[in-house]
């Protein structure tokens, strides 16, 4: 029973997002439940990938990642997949014909996190985060206009904005566990070592700059997507103001967060925010 099987590769990927992030499942529920699965099989993706290459230590990463590789190319040529996650993503793929372009830009940036500990450049650093996370967002704007190609066109650039500032709000945040834990710098030209108030408020500029760009794409999804990634936004937008009240010392040597009170505080506000159309 092909259909059975698909109903449990679609429940294994919202437990991955439900029990990675609750912030990100708390924004997916906001979703109408037409597209909510579809966001719930790319995150479970994503997540997958993204956990060989940064937790699986004492196990050959290396491998394991072309292991997943080589199932996802079956997956897709296939339409079905043995792996729920890849099961559940080929549908989504496929449902939306996601290009696949999307699909390599994100695995190849990955892969570079399997070796690549500087990024010294800004090309190096947009390149990272274009396959990181500027595709990801493509991915989901994908689902959110239902593959239709001019309205995608359209709001792309904006997509690709949020998803950077999304990405470099998790850098700054994280800055601890990759520095010491994965001895990872993403962020050219800064001492992260040192991060001085100088490096942070330019840095924390450069992502505001991001955001805003977001907002003004956001105001155009459909209404299907607008309230859950409104949500998204408001999160990452309050923990950047969390990030830019802490001292750059305290941000190196510890992880900022938003408590569940206050995600929920959140959501209420943001809420009434989206029906009044105050966005």
């Amino acid at each position: 029973m092909k259909a059975l099987f698909d109903t449990v590769s679609y429940q294994c990927s919202k437990t991955v997002t439900k029990s990675y992030s609750t912030s990100f499942s708390l924004a997916t529920k906001m979703l109408y439940k037409s597209i909510r699965n579809d966001i719930y099989n790319i995150y479970g993706f994503v997540r997958f990938a993204d956990e060989i290459v940064d937790s699986f230590h004492g196990y050959d990463k290396e491998d394991l990642f072309k292991r997943f590789t080589d199932d996802l190319e079956f997956a897709l040529r296939d339409r079905i997949s043995l792996n729920p996650i890849l099961n559940s993503f080929q549908h989504t793929y496929h449902k939306y014909n996601i290009d696949k372009h999307l699909v390599d830009a994100f695995m190849n940036s990955m892969r570079m996190d399997l070796h690549k500990t500087d990024y010294l450049t800004e090309e190096e650093f947009k390149n990272y985060i274009y396959g990181s996370a500027d595709v990801v967002g493509l991915m989901c704007l994908k689902v959110f206009v239902h593959g239709d190609k001019e309205k995608y066109d359209e709001l792309k650039y904006t997509a690709m904005a949020l998803g950077s500032a999304f990405q470099k709000v998790n850098f700054l945040r994280d800055l601890k566990a990759d520095f010491e834990g994965l001895n990872r710098t993403y962020f050219p030209n800064t001492d992260l070592s040192n991060l001085d108030e100088k490096s942070k408020e330019e840095i924390i500029t450069d992502i505001e700059h991001d955001f805003e760009i977001g907002l003004s794409g956001i105001r155009k999804l459909p209404n299907e997507a607008k309230f859950g990634v409104f949500m998204a936004y408001r999160y990452y937008s309050q923990l950047l103001k969390k990030l830019k009240k802490t001292p750059a010392f305290k941000i190196k040597n510890s992880r900022i967060r938003v408590s569940n009170p206050k995600k929920v505080e959140l959501l209420m506000r943001s809420y009434v925010k989206y029906q009044l159309n105050l966005m």
